[in-house]
């Protein structure tokens, strides 16, 4: 997500590493204050022996060790939507087809990266959608710690986990007070974006952030973390998804069911689609 905003400031709004350097370092004298926020700003700010800045000079693909992949396998496994930390493993992947981007750049047509409105309301909006991001960033984190917590029958202690992130770890962050404070006042909290703080938070993240992702889109630079931030906002605030034509298309090419708004929850139903295929159905159904 820094990446990413890194990148709109970069390409998007025709920043230098030195205004960069001083809008990431007023940040991280606001709420977005973190180790990461920190770091970023002193990085856009070291020069090497011959003057020049040491970030333009390092290869744009990005290594891994597994964390990240882990993760989002142990996200599968346990049917969870971690589609922000997905995104960013992804991005990783993509980043590392150094020489087949290099060859597609001269290949592929998209917008050129002319920003038109003001730098000021722009950078503005990206701390917003940056806040807002990772707010989702961490309520995704927990609802995977929730559900390995049922299925491993673990007594996970929350506000306690976020404390220990409080200080010594690369995701130390401000905002993880406000996160034990949450889950300290409600232990069966489901979700973060639920909590009064962070409800606030992302309601008033939320034309910003927007407003951030409108722009990327337009300008054809690549944000998949933070655009998949607000997916998923998007997604959780909606009652209806479009779900059940999934869940027709699947009983319609494999009889595999499905249960009715006007039915109680655990009843399964098939429709024989065509008038062919008769009234069996298959055997198993997953949620």
């Amino acid at each position: 997500m820094i990446c990413e905003t890194y990148d709109l400031m970069k390409q998007g709004l025709g920043m230098s590493n030195e205004e960069m350097h001083q809008v990431f370092a007023e940040w991280n004298r606001e709420e977005l204050d973190s180790y990461l926020i920190e770091i970023t700003a002193d990085i856009l700010a070291v020069r090497d022996d011959e003057g020049r800045h040491v970030i333009d000079v390092i290869l744009d693909t990005a290594g891994q060790k597994g964390t990240g992949k882990w993760t989002v396998i142990e996200a599968l496994d346990l049917g969870q939507p971690l589609t922000l930390i997905a995104e960013a493993v992804f991005a990783r992947c993509l980043s590392a087809l150094k020489a087949e981007r290099v060859a597609a750049s001269k290949a592929l047509q998209g917008p050129k990266a002319v920003f038109r409105g003001k730098k000021a309301n722009m950078i503005s909006d990206l701390r917003f959608a940056l806040y807002a991001s990772k707010i989702v960033s961490y309520a995704q984190g927990f609802m995977l710690m929730r559900e390995a917590a049922k299925e491993h029958k673990w007594n996970l202690n929350y506000g306690a986990i976020a404390s220990i992130w409080r200080g010594g770890c690369i995701i130390r962050s401000a905002f993880l007070g406000k996160i034990k404070e949450a889950f300290d006042g409600r232990p069966d909290l489901p979700n973060l974006l639920l909590d009064p703080f962070f409800k606030s938070a992302v309601t008033k993240a939320n034309g910003a952030w927007r407003r951030v992702v409108t722009t990327a889109v337009k300008l054809g630079i690549p944000a998949p973390t933070i655009g998949s931030a607000l997916t998923f906002y998007d997604g959780y605030r909606h009652e209806r998804l479009p779900a059940n034509l999934l869940q027709a298309q699947r009983d319609y090419f494999g009889a595999h069911t499905y249960e009715r708004v006007d039915k109680p929850r655990g009843e399964f139903f098939h429709t024989n689609w065509t008038g062919r295929g008769g009234t069996t159905s298959a055997s198993t159904y997953v949620v």
